[in-house]
């Protein structure tokens, strides 16, 4: 049976300056083909979308504390989980962005109903990956 994919769509604010920020529109993607990872497509006004993977678990650890090594980081901004800051990291340039939390809650939510966190790997996946590490090693012998 295939199961279908998350999707959802949410308002981020990407930060230019203190002063100065564009609200952008940014789609949520959730494939369980992929399980452990998230994929939010940026739409920046006069550019192609830019679409940026990560890890599920990073942004659930980011609402209560930092979390993220390399090229992406989440932390929280003010309390009550209020907001979060994503800041992102490439060659061109870094990215600030700002996101409120309860609509990131309702995704990740509907994700964890496809594919409950912790649970990413299936009985039959654990068994054709041993298979294949086995086979490895017999190989390898």
């Amino acid at each position: 049976m295939q199961q279908s994919t998350v999707q959802g769509h949410l308002v981020m604010n990407l930060v230019v300056s203190h002063e100065l920020s564009f609200r952008i529109v940014v789609d949520l993607e959730y494939d369980p083909g992929d399980p452990y990872a998230l994929r939010f497509t940026f739409h920046l006004p006069g550019d192609e979308p830019v679409t940026w993977v990560f890890a599920r678990e990073l942004l659930l650890d980011g609402f209560s504390r930092p979390s993220g090594e390399g090229d992406v980081h989440i932390h929280p901004v003010g309390g009550e989980l209020a907001e979060v800051c994503v800041v992102l990291h490439s060659p061109d340039g870094d990215a600030l962005l700002r996101a409120p939390v309860p609509p990131l809650i309702a995704f990740l939510t509907r994700t964890d109903r496809l594919v409950p966190m912790g649970q990413e790997i299936t009985g039959r996946e654990l068994d054709a990956q041993l298979a294949d590490i086995l086979r490895g090693c017999e190989n390898a012998g």
